[in-house]
């Protein structure tokens, strides 16, 4: 039977990529960053110079493949990576940019999520599913299939497609389906790019700064936003029940600052007001608030890990570790009592500095622990750190950072 979601992928792989720009950048991103994997999967305990699988379920043309595949090479770390993808398109791409950076320790496999019980793939101690979810017939069996084949203490990084953020998104699909013939790509393209060039400034597509594909991502992008023949989006409250009904527990959201009401409200009361609300409950209010959530990405565990696979800062001998942050010179930028600019999907916001942050980061090289830093610290400027006041300082640093994605616990992979 033909496979319009399959089709799709082999004549446009996305997103398009070109495996000779493996030379010159390693892209990373979001879910399967190793950082965010020990911090929300292995409660920053994970040391990946052991055996260690994961699962790329629907990896596409590779990018979470790739970074984490590269990571953990730099790790020096035993893995065994698994690629699984239904388009021989895509997979051809991925491994040509594996090739292109000799990670020789990667099975690529053609095949579907709806498969894997057939597959005789083993189980995985790590498993991600970016972007795909949202285009199976049945969401809700396919992540059965993935959380079936976690390993004993594993977990999942994944990402579906926001409603909210997506405004405008579905009825331009319908009315593209309305006047383009659905079995010729090529007229579908040139009608929906002829489209766009005459849509009115009113239209919702035309206002929504959060979506882009169409615009930067060449035919690829295009076809996978505005023409896919199987997409849904989601709400929070239906991530929840997605989850539940897999046996799956939400460990994180990233950024974690999206999901805060108080990052979009400033009003006490109001604030007071969501704080009484549960996490999920908080997590909704804030994705009404913003309106620009145009994905959700999150790590999940199996309900019987809920509650213990989140690393916890406030342990002493906990290690922090920044990304894409050098803590001196970005401490040095820092001006007590500034502020930090957030520019998201057409959103602007700043939020204050937290007291303290500067010194904090600038001890941050990913070996040594809290109270290492503290101790250090109060060795420098004994009046300012004593007591609470280093706790305090800290636990507002760690927070504030590691809501942008910025500061995770566990060191740096592989040890020192």
């Amino acid at each position: 039977m033909a496979d319009p979601v399959r089709d799709q992928y082999e004549a446009y792989p996305y997103p398009s990529r070109d495996p000779k720009d493996e030379k010159r950048r390693l892209i990373e991103g979001s879910p399967s960053h190793i950082l965010e994997i020990n911090h929300y999967v292995f409660a920053g305990g994970r040391d990946f110079r052991a055996p260690f699988r994961a699962l790329f379920a629907g990896g596409g043309t590779g990018d979470g493949l790739i970074m984490l595949a590269q990571q953990l090479a730099d790790a020096g770390s035993p893995a065994e990576l698994v690629h699984l993808d239904l388009s021989t398109a895509s997979r051809r791409v991925a491994e040509a940019r594996a090739a292109a950076r000799n990670l020789d320790r990667i099975k690529f496999v053609t095949g579907s999520i709806e498969a894997i019980p057939t597959l005789d793939l083993g189980r995985f101690d790590y498993i991600d599913c970016c972007g795909v979810l949202h285009h199976l017939p049945d969401p809700q069996a396919g992540l059965r299939h993935l959380a079936a084949a976690l390993a004993p203490g594993g977990g999942m990084g994944l990402m579906v497609y926001g409603a909210l953020g997506r405004t405008g998104v579905y009825p331009m699909q319908s009315l593209i389906r309305a006047i383009a013939p659905a079995d010729d790509a090529a007229d579908r393209i040139a009608v929906a790019r002829r489209l766009l060039r005459h849509l009115p400034s009113t239209n919702w597509l035309a206002r929504n700064p959060a979506v882009g594909d169409h615009l930067n991502q060449g035919d690829a992008g295009l076809y996978d936003l505005l023409l896919h023949a199987q997409d849904r989006a989601y709400l929070v409250p239906a991530l929840r029940d997605l989850l539940e009904g897999a046996g799956l527990a939400l460990a994180g959201f990233v950024e974690p600052w999206r999901y805060r009401p108080e990052s979009y409200v400033s009003d006490r009361l109001l604030q007071a007001r969501f704080s009484a609300l549960d996490p999920w409950g908080r997590a909704a209010a804030a994705e009404i608030l913003a309106g620009n959530l145009k994905t959700h990405m999150f790590y999940a565990v199996p309900l019987a890990r809920a509650g213990t696979c989140v690393a916890d800062g406030s342990r002493p001998e906990a290690v922090p570790v920044l990304r894409g942050i050098d803590g001196p010179g970005f401490a040095r930028q820092l001006k007590p009592g500034g502020t930090l600019t957030l520019k998201s999907d057409g959103l602007e916001l700043r939020f204050p500095t937290p007291a303290g942050a500067g010194p904090i980061l600038a001890e941050i090289d990913g070996r040594r622990s809290r109270a290492e830093i503290g101790e250090r610290l109060r060795a420098a400027e004994p009046g300012r750190w004593q007591g609470a006041r280093f706790d305090a300082a800290f636990e507002a640093t760690s927070s504030f950072f590691t809501g942008l994605n910025r500061l995770f616990f566990g060191g740096l992979p592989g040890g020192s």
